[in-house]
C-alpha cells in the first residue's frame, strides 16, 4: 500500500476573459423609395445576424442614413464617427464598399482615421477586415470600383431624364410657375389672377421701367410676390421676364450639372443640349411680346459677349436716359 501512487486530479486555469468587442453597424440606401427602404431592412437583418453568429461580438448601435454617399454630412455616419472617437466601438460592419463611401479618397481617410483609434471595420460581401494590412491596396481598387459605379448610376440617372425629355412625358414639362395651377390630371392651366399680375409686369417693362421701378410699382399697387411678400425681389421680376411658359412653351436643359464627385449644377450656355416643347399648354402672353421683351432685356443689359470673352459696355441702360432719347 505504501507504493501506491496519489490519484492525479487535473484542475482546468480558464482563459483570462478578452470581453466582447462592441460592434457598430452601418447601413446606407441613397433615396427614400419604398424599394430603398426594403434594401435597407435588408442590409439591417442580414448584419445583424453576422453579429449574432460570431459569440465574441455584441452589437453596440445599428447607424442608418437614406442619403447619397457622396454627402459627406449624413446625419448617422457623423453619429458613427463620433462613437468611435468616444470609444464606444471596437468594430465597424458594413455590408459592402459601396454603402460606406463611393469616393475613394473619402473611403480612405475614414479607414485610416478608425485603424487609428484602433477600430476595425469589415466589410461583409468583399469579406475585408481593415486590420490587415495587406488589404489596404485592395481596398483602394475595390473603392475606385465603387466610384465607378456611383459615376455609373449618375450617367444612367441623366439618360432617364433625357428620355423623357425627348419623349414629351417627363413630369417637369408640366412643373408650376407663378400664373399657372396644375388640373386633376397635372397639366399645366391659367390662374387668372396670377396671370394678370405676369401681363402687367410684362406691360411695365415694355413701357420702359426699370426692374427696380417695376418693383416699387407692384408695391405700390399692393400685389403681393410669388412667395406672399409684399415687396418682389429684383430677381423674382427677371425669372417673370425670362420664362419662356408664359408663351406657352417650355425649355428643359437650362441648367446641368458636373462630373462626379462635385455634382454641382451650372448654366447651360450650350454646353449640352437643350429641349423645347412648343405649344406645351395655354400662352398667358404671347409669343411676339415676350421676344420683344428678350430683346429689350439685351438691349438694356451691360454685359455684351465680345470674341468668346464677356465684357462690360461703356454705357448700360437706365430709364432717365431711356426718357430722354424718347424727348429728343
Amino acid at each position: 500500500m505504501e507504493n501506491e501512487k496519489p490519484k492525479m486530479t487535473v484542475t482546468m486555469i480558464p482563459a483570462k476573459s478578452q470581453g466582447f468587442k462592441m460592434v457598430a453597424i452601418y447601413c446606407r440606401v441613397s433615396t427614400t423609395h419604398e424599394a430603398q427602404e426594403e434594401s435597407l431592412d435588408i442590409q439591417i437583418k442580414t448584419l445583424k445576424q453576422v453579429v449574432a453568429d460570431n459569440p465574441k461580438w455584441m452589437l453596440y448601435h445599428v447607424y442608418s442614413d437614406k442619403d447619397s454617399g457622396g454627402n459627406v454630412f449624413r446625419p448617422d455616419f457623423q453619429k458613427l464617427i463620433f462613437d468611435c472617437y468616444e470609444n464606444r466601438i471596437d468594430i465597424v460592419l458594413v455590408k459592402t464598399i459601396s454603402r460606406f463611401a463611393r469616393n475613394t479618397v473619402d473611403l480612405l481617410e475614414t479607414v485610416s482615421r478608425l485603424k487609428g483609434l484602433g477600430i476595425e471595420v469589415i466589410f461583409h460581401q468583399e469579406n475585408i477586415r481593415t486590420s490587415e494590412a495587406d488589404n489596404d491596396m485592395l481596398i483602394s481598387v475595390l473603392g475606385a470600383i465603387a466610384q465607378s459605379e456611383s459615376e455609373s448610376t449618375g450617367e444612367a440617372i441623366k439618360w432617364g431624364l433625357k428620355r423623357g425629355f425627348i419623349s414629351g412625358n417627363s413630369k417637369l414639362y408640366s412643373r408650376k410657375c407663378f400664373g399657372y395651377k396644375q388640373n386633376e390630371d397635372g397639366e399645366l392651366i391659367i390662374d387668372e389672377k396670377q396671370a394678370e399680375v405676369v401681363r402687367a409686369i410684362f406691360d411695365l417693362y415694355l413701357s420702359g421701367l426699370s426692374i427696380g421701378l417695376i418693383v416699387h410699382e407692384l408695391e405700390k399697387r399692393e400685389i403681393k410676390s410669388p412667395q406672399g411678400k409684399d415687396i418682389w425681389s429684383k430677381k423674382s421680376i427677371q425669372t417673370v421676364l425670362g420664362n419662356e411658359k408664359y408663351s406657352g412653351q417650355v425649355l428643359l436643359g437650362k441648367t446641368y450639372t458636373g462630373d462626379f464627385p462635385n455634382n454641382r449644377q451650372f448654366m447651360n450656355d450650350g454646353e449640352h443640349e437643350q429641349f423645347l416643347m412648343k405649344d406645351a399648354h395655354e400662352p398667358i402672353i404671347d409669343f411676339d411680346k415676350f421676344e420683344q421683351v428678350r430683346k429689350e432685356m439685351e438691349r438694356r443689359s451691360n454685359i455684351e459677349i465680345v470674341n468668346g470673352k464677356t465684357k462690360r459696355k461703356r454705357t448700360h441702360y437706365s430709364t432717365k436716359r431711356l426718357m430722354n432719347e424718347r424727348h429728343e
